[in-house]
């Protein structure tokens, strides 16, 4: 079977957007539901509370995102809610209020794509919200709803709310606010394959699909895919699976996943005994115990093999999301490790994902910490903005980086060198470059033999070091806490 997957996404530098806590521009046109009391920007996030980001102020700020270089952005959700974070979806068809409905939405798919920026939304497809009109309509009338073979029902009279009392339906995690679908029946089956194709038929570039690991229909997202590359070839299907993902990788499903085990592993190397646990611990990905150098390079050779060159291509890589501890809050502000990690995200095979406001160096502790407003421009780090700009010009610049192979070098102590060559029947002009990154505290001076590369880069493109070529060895002069990129 040849596995085939979005050619732009290989090309693609993403930025995830929590749209309550990005930007907010009420237009004078906006809608009553707009025009609403609201917790004030700057002050500590709540769980229940909202900030009133909506999708006008992203539009507002899509120009500071393209001449940033994001040419896609990946929305947790936009649909009507009555969360801040949207996963308690009331319909799938209606773009939350709050953040300026199906009209700003319409708005923003044009602008974006005006500016080559590609839209992926996330789709909630395992549960729903208890507003949601089918369930609802249960919570009503009970057993005599239309739509009670919709949802997992386990007796009756259903508790939706009084935690007291058996809520007698699955939800998700045990979270009765949560309903879970049940994907056996044919018509709720329907339904989702439906919003998924409207969606892309209104011209959105992919789903992000949440905990699709929950849907256990056979078929399901072999079904889903069809439909949607139906539409759209090109159309992006990452799923959020925060572990081994083979099961779901296999060319039939996704084209990729949210890659939280290369997350782990490249905080567990550049964070090292930084990593702060009460930050991390019960969390899925498991960034730590610490790794040397040795075990990160065995750890990622594993990664970028373990499934199809293609799907790791369009594996969507990351630092943190909204759904953890912001990387610079897990190492205790220590801002090398931050900025070690961060090239390495570029560096590897992977379209890499900026959690919106890391580029400007925000905090923020476990959730809700991670959910803050965007900080005014005054309060940005300007070198940790310097350094994304520099790492994004050289993902567009270099298309090694983006579709190369991958070789791994050499590893010793908390150095770690890899290259990634891009051959001439790869689709280019041949080009190798060459990332060493040293997380240690001391300096490191070395020589790396190499034998798996045809060309030697000399010509330092980023970072610190020296580096030169003799005999068929690298010898590097790194600092501590720095990283080197080498180009032809």
């Amino acid at each position: 079977m040849t596995v085939q997957t979005p050619d732009w996404v290989k090309h693609a530098v993403f930025y995830q957007i929590f749209p309550d806590r990005f930007a907010r521009v009420v237009p004078p046109t906006a809608s009553p539901a707009e025009h609403v009391p609201l917790e004030p920007w700057d002050a500590l996030p709540t769980f229940d509370g909202y900030k009133g980001g909506n999708l006008w102020g992203v539009i507002d700020r899509l120009d500071y995102l393209q001449d940033l270089g994001i040419n896609a952005i990946y929305f947790t959700p936009i649909f009507q809610s009555t969360s801040n974070h949207r996963y308690h979806t009331h319909d799938y068809y209606l773009v939350d209020p709050l953040l300026g409905g199906n009209a700003a939405f319409d708005a923003l798919l044009d602008a974006a794509h005006a500016r080559q920026i590609r839209i992926v939304l996330d789709g909630v497809f395992n549960h729903t919200g208890r507003g949601f009109f089918y369930f609802n309509d249960i919570l009503e009338n009970g057993p005599q709803s239309p739509w009670v073979d919709w949802f997992r029902i386990e007796g009756w009279p259903l508790s939706a709310y009084d935690g007291s009392l058996p809520a007698n339906y699955e939800g998700w995690a045990g979270n009765r606010a949560l309903p879970a679908f049940n994907h056996d029946n044919p018509q709720t089956r329907e339904y989702i394959m439906q919003v998924g194709e409207y969606w892309v038929q209104k011209g959105i570039d992919g789903w992000r699909l949440d905990v699709p690991y929950e849907v256990k229909a056979e078929g399901f997202w072999q079904e889903f895919r069809q439909r949607i590359k139906a539409i759209n070839p090109e159309a992006y299907i990452v799923g959020e699976v925060w572990s081994d993902a083979t099961e779901w990788l296999d060319g039939t499903q996704f084209d990729g996943v949210m890659n939280y085990p290369l997350t782990a592993a490249t905080i567990a190397f550049t964070g090292g005994d930084r990593v702060l646990m009460d930050q991390v611990r019960d969390r899925a990905y498991e960034p730590y115990p610490a790794l040397n150098a040795q075990n990160y390079a065995q750890r990622v050779k594993a990664l970028v093999h373990q499934h199809d060159w293609q799907i790791q291509l369009t594996q969507l890589n990351l630092l943190d999301s909204h759904d953890t501890a912001r990387l610079l809050s897990i190492v205790g502000s220590d801002r090398a490790t931050v900025q070690l990690a961060t090239l390495l995200m570029f560096a590897l095979p992977g379209p890499p994902c900026i959690y919106y406001g890391d580029e400007v160096g925000m905090k923020g502790g476990v959730d809700p910490d991670c959910r803050s407003g965007f900080v005014p421009e005054d309060q940005w780090e300007r070198d940790v903005l310097d350094y994304h700009r520099r790492l994004i010009a050289l993902r567009h610049q270099y298309p090694a980086l983006r579709i190369g192979a991958y070789e791994a070098l050499g590893a010793m102590g908390d150095l770690v060198a890899f290259a990634r060559q891009l051959e001439a029947g790869d689709g280019g002009t041949p080009e190798t470059l060459v990332i060493a990154v040293n997380a240690g505290e001391t300096p490191v001076e070395t020589s790396i033999p190499v034998d798996g590369l045809k060309v030697y880069p000399a010509k330092r493109v980023y970072g610190a070091g020296q580096a030169a070529w003799e005999d068929g060895a690298l010898h590097l002069s790194l600092p501590a806490r720095q990283g080197i990129v080498l180009a032809e």
